[in-house]
């Protein structure tokens, strides 16, 4: 029988493990640290890592590790060269958020634009049973039918937004960060031709050379004061102390960020902006609604069968 280790659990919020466990001896961890890896997978077969990281110098430590199961589509948290010097397989898992992060897209978009959050903060803290009047015009809310959304990144997730966006009247434009030329049906702009363009921006590109501070400083200034920018694919991708200060300066009206370029986020200007209601803040949960746990948890599930099924 095969041993498996999770060694970061806490990432699928307690959904059914049940096929996984099924498969060979399960140990699992809450979380791990760094210095825990090679003492937790001694002896393992399997490893599966959501965020921990698995270095060549561990690997080299486990010569009973054959497979590593990356619970996410990402993989920089593997040394996938030292994997593959070892003969150790990596398998990830993709398209399980496509919904999940579609959806928080449009949510952040619409939330923003009809400023959800300071109204309902308007009903909880009193201030509507208090008031003489039945309608509250604090901050005007707007439509996002009619406007251009801009999309970073036309891949699956992108994809999927923009068929949202349609369905919501929306006009799409979208940039390549690779640079690749296809033929969509939606209209290619190069990056500051996009960012004068639209009304609304989403980010769904992957984080490497090309897009680390793919949208600092110029970048913002270019957007209209009354645009929006949503970031659901990595933090890095827009510098974040050039998004404070344009959120604070009125170069773009508001911002919606569920990566950051260290999570948690510890010391950063976005915790200091005037005006709080003008940026929507989630820990990176985009991805995790129940269903795309699930999913994700069936990918799993299925590569390490196809792993044992060879072995």
């Amino acid at each position: 029988m095969k041993k498996i280790v999770f060694l970061d659990e806490y990432s699928i919020a307690g959904r059914d493990l049940s096929k996984i466990k099924s498969m060979g001896e399960y140990v699992a961890y809450d979380n791990t640290s760094k210095e825990q890896v090679v003492e937790r997978l001694k002896g393992a077969d399997i490893a599966i890592t959501n965020k921990v990281l698995i270095d060549g110098d561990s690997m080299r430590q486990l010569p009973d590790l054959k497979l590593i199961c990356v619970a996410a589509t990402g993989m920089n948290n593997v040394d996938l060269t030292t994997a593959k010097e070892l003969g150790i397989e990596v398998k990830n898992a993709v398209g399980y958020s496509t919904t999940s992060v579609a959806e928080t897209t449009l949510a952040s978009a619409l939330a923003l634009a009809r400023h959800i959050v300071y109204f309902n903060e308007y009903f909880h803290d009193g201030r509507y049973a208090a008031a003489d009047r039945a309608f509250c015009f604090d901050r005007m809310t707007y439509e996002i039918h009619g406007k251009r959304w801009g999309i970073i990144g036309l891949g699956n997730i992108g994809r999927e937004v923009a068929r949202l966006a349609i369905a919501f009247g929306c006009e799409v434009a979208y940039h390549s960060t690779s640079g690749v030329k296809r033929n969509e049906e939606y209209p290619a702009m190069e990056l500051n031709e996009l960012l004068e363009w639209c009304d609304i921006l989403s980010v769904h590109s992957p984080l490497n050379e090309r897009t680390r501070d793919l949208i600092g400083r110029e970048e913002l200034q270019r957007m209209k004061p009354s645009s929006i920018i949503i970031n659901v694919a990595r933090g890095g991708i827009i510098n974040e102390s050039a998004l404070a200060e344009a959120l604070d300066s009125g170069w773009v009206s508001a911002a919606a960020l569920d990566v950051f370029s260290v999570e948690p986020l510890r010391d950063s200007a976005l915790y200091n902006i005037r005006d709080k209601y003008r940026l929507l803040a989630s820990p990176h949960n985009a991805w995790a609604a129940a269903e795309a746990i699930d999913r994700l948890l069936d990918c799993v599930a299925n590569n390490i069968k196809t792993w044992l099924d060879k072995e």
